[in-house]
């Protein structure tokens, strides 16, 4: 069990997220309770702080109860479906240099480097990344009540009037392929950001390397899996 208390910047002294982090933190959960719970823990200790610098500890206590409930809910799930699916990538992943992760809104996100999708400069997408996504195809049938948006991004060598349309080219190369594969398109966006969202040094090989990538994001919304 976790006891959180946060003094804030008026003096006063909270202690409203002992039971929202506790039940992060219990044994003998399943691993989709585990990360609602996390999720809990996480939106009652935003919320007793947002609470307590409004309104005292009454508004800490408030915003612990209120912020909890947004946590647990948010806009996405992590069904027992998700975690299958999860799985079943990281299975068909291995050796290819894409990463498979679960994102902190429930979202589950491939990580292609376009070095194990696409030739240099190209939109085609190889064999490597081609059996991925056959596979990756197959849990989407699975589970169809999940959306997937697909977003390229590009180093920052060359111009932008070459990158974005490259960012963009990819993510729809990465959705057609997928369509062929019997998903349905009205499941899919498709976003191409060039080299506006490194997330590593341009100034390296290295960091080009990581920056050239396209994201795949699977979202199961809270709402439909409700009905």
């Amino acid at each position: 069990m976790y006891t959180i208390t946060t003094r804030l910047s008026r003096g006063l002294t909270v202690s409203a997220l002992a039971a929202a982090m506790a039940v992060a933190g219990c044994a003998n959960m399943s691993e989709t309770q585990s990360d609602s719970a996390k999720g809990a823990g996480i939106g009652a200790l935003g919320g007793a702080i947002l609470g307590g610098l409004t309104g005292g500890s009454k508004g800490a206590t408030q915003g612990a109860v209120i912020g909890a409930g947004a946590g647990a809910l948010g806009g996405y799930i992590w069904s027992t479906r998700m975690q299958e699916q999860k799985k079943a990538m990281e299975q068909a992943t291995q050796g290819t240099g894409i990463g498979v992760s679960q994102t902190a809104d429930n979202r589950l996100k491939l990580d292609v480097p376009a070095d194990a999708g696409f030739a240099t400069g190209r939109s085609a997408v190889n064999p490597t990344l081609a059996r991925v996504l056959s596979q990756f195809a197959t849990t989407l049938q699975s589970n169809q009540v999940t959306t997937v948006a697909i977003i390229g991004h590009t180093d920052s060598t060359g111009s932008d009037a070459v990158n974005n349309p490259l960012s963009f080219d990819r993510a729809n190369a990465t959705r057609d392929y997928l369509v062929s594969r019997g998903v349905s398109p009205a499941r899919f966006t498709t976003d191409g950001r060039g080299s506006r969202e490194p997330i590593a040094d341009n100034g390296t090989a290295q960091g080009r390397a990581a920056n050239r990538r396209v994201e795949i994001y699977v979202a199961e919304p809270a709402q439909t899996a409700a009905r």
